[in-house]
């Protein structure tokens, strides 16, 4: 085997693994949102979570990118461990689905594949038709490289000493290893089956020697996930050890049944194509191992809690549904952040509500706390604002893309009015150091406004959490955005004329216009994140008013020359 025959064989693999990679990539985008809804409603149950996990990977060809997207719900709280460990042991059966393609042998299509994959990418305008062209190019792409492969190997036929070698191979412990490293380096179980699918087209991967590679394969496939998990979450940690624990017992179970019973004579009489062979055992490999598992996930899930314990407490400096370390797909993203700017909304929420008990009753000893939350609002705006800026790096679908863009401004907007509900504490302070309290009528007036600043807040983050909003509830959320300011000029005549008779100071003035000042730009604030989510509203609302606009000038034309031709006939 020559230094040609090398090279081709690395060209060969490298083009597998991006076809197979890029026609993954393309599945994904082309199910969108889909796939995220999908997982997110079927896997409440663990054995239908274990056929969605299996179903999800083979669509997208990637159980690595299947168990990124479990570790979303898991980290934003949809989905927990144990219906986890379902999903991901069905995503190592449905990635055997790469092995039975590479059995059909489809490559004599693949050079037209990639004619049509590249037109498709090149000159389609509807992105979805872009998407299915990278699934069409990956595929054309994977096959391509099996074959250069398959015919960059062609000359060990006659390599004397690698005949001997595989003729001789019967040492499962060799098998094993070669297994692992060969996974470890090439990053990824169904190339790594694939190579000795290549062989096998050769001739050069008897059965016999190849169970134990695959068992090895399997086993080395936990390495990206393992080293993935290393500065991630405990979850995900742990998701990488459940990965693990398959593979090893399948290992387990399979190396001792390749050596002790005919199971690889059976597959070799039912299966006389040394390609398929390869197939069925990496199938029964994680099929068998899977619905012995499957009824154990409890165990499996105790087992991951003890290599990696909970931990007693936590800083709440921190991203509670964002990993930061695992982007992963465009199904999940929305999810995450949608739960991390949910949760950033409850803290600024509690301060308004805290820094107004303040300002009204005796709310002073929660200072500390609210000024504390603030700088957790803070560290959230910029984390978050962080994690946008690297998903927006990203190929996204349309609508996860502009999810994005929203959620940047809301995210400032909230942060503004923490900083509103920090100036309201601060009034409060002035109050209490300088003596002084309020009327009943002005800390009633405070009260309604502030509840009314609240109750917009919530019913803007609502709308903005489903991303959906009708023409009755824009009108609504700007009548009470109307009715807070009103509320705010009428408390504001009032104290004046409290001011006129003498009922109040001007210092106690001074420190309830400021915070009514506070009030009415939370609802300015409030109000942008409503047009954020009813921009398209707001579109249609101006393209009607500027239809009216015309409509009227075209009457007042018609009008007009109407009484110059009868000004005109009477003359």
């Amino acid at each position: 085997m020559g230094i040609n025959s090398i090279i081709l064989l690395l060209g060969g693999l490298g083009l597998f693994l991006f076809g197979m990679n890029y026609m993954g990539e393309g599945l994904q985008l082309a199910a969108g949102p889909k796939m995220k809804e999908l997982l997110e409603k079927l896997t409440r149950n663990r054995f239908i979570g274990f056929l969605v996990g299996m179903l999800v990977t083979v669509v997208i060809q990637s159980s690595a990118a299947t168990t990124v997207m479990v570790m979303g719900f898991i980290n934003a709280g949809i989905m927990d461990l144990a219906q986890a460990t379902g999903v991901i042991f069905g995503a190592n059966i449905g990635t055997t689905i790469t092995s039975v393609l590479i059995a059909l042998d489809v490559s004599g299509i693949a050079p037209v594949c990639i004619c049509i994959g590249a037109v498709m990418m090149l000159y389609s305008k509807k992105k979805r038709s872009r998407y299915i062209g990278q699934v069409i190019l990956g595929f054309g792409l994977l096959f391509q490289g099996l074959h250069t492969m398959s015919g960059a190997m062609s000359p060990l036929k006659d390599y004397a000493p690698f005949q001997e070698f595989i003729i001789n191979a019967e040492s499962p412990v060799l098998g094993f290893v070669v297994g692992v490293i060969l996974c470890a380096v090439i990053q990824s179980s169904s190339a790594a089956v694939g190579v000795l699918q290549a062989l096998a087209m050769q001739g050069l991967m008897p059965l016999h020697f190849a169970a134990y590679l695959v068992c090895g394969i399997n086993v080395g496939s936990s390495t990206p996930p393992i080293l993935s998990a290393f500065n991630a979450k405990n979850n995900a940690k742990r998701a990488a050890i459940i990965y693990l624990i398959f593979n090893l017992v399948g290992a387990v179970i399979f190396i001792p049944l390749a050596m002790f019973s005919p199971i690889t004579s059976v597959i070799e009489k039912v299966a006389p194509s040394p390609v398929f062979q390869i197939s069925m055992f990496h199938i029964l490999f994680k099929l068998v191992t899977g619905v012995i598992l499957l009824p154990c996930i409890d165990w499996v899930v105790k087992m991951t809690y003890r290599i990696i314990p909970k931990q007693a407490h936590e800083s709440a400096y921190r991203l509670e549904y964002i990993d930061p370390n695992m982007v992963g797909s465009p199904a999940v993203i929305t999810l995450q952040v949608a739960r991390e700017v949910q949760r950033m909304a409850g803290i600024v929420r509690d301060n308004l509500k805290n820094a107004s008990e303040a300002l009204i009753g005796d709310g002073l000893p929660l200072a500390a706390r609210i000024r504390e939350n603030e700088q957790v609002v803070d560290y959230l705006t910029s984390e978050i604002t962080d994690y946008l800026s690297n998903v927006n790096s990203l190929e996204l679908p349309e609508s996860v893309s502009k999810y994005m863009g929203c959620t940047y401004h809301v995210i400032n907007d909230l942060e503004q009015i923490g900083d509103h509900a920090v100036k309201i504490l601060e009034q409060a302070e002035q109050c209490r150091e300088d003596g002084q309290e309020y009327s009943a009528q002005a800390k009633e007036e405070l009260r309604e406004i502030c509840s009314l600043d609240v109750e917009l807040l919530s019913d803007v983050m609502e709308r903005f959490l489903v991303q959906d909003i009708t023409i009755e509830q824009w009108i609504a959320i700007r009548k009470k955005g109307r009715k807070v300011i009103k509320r705010v000029t009428k408390a504001q005549s009032n104290h004046m004329e409290r001011l006129r008779l003498k009922e109040c100071t001007f210092a106690q003035g001074l420190t309830f216009v400021e915070s009514l000042n506070s009030f009415s730009r939370i609802v300015n604030h409030a109000s942008n994140i409503a047009e954020v989510v009813g921009a398209d509203i707001l579109v249609e609302e101006a393209r009607q008013k500027r239809l009216e606009k015309e409509q009227k000038e075209k009457e007042q034309k018609e009008k007009e020359e109407r009484t110059d031709g009868q000004d005109k006939a009477a003359f």
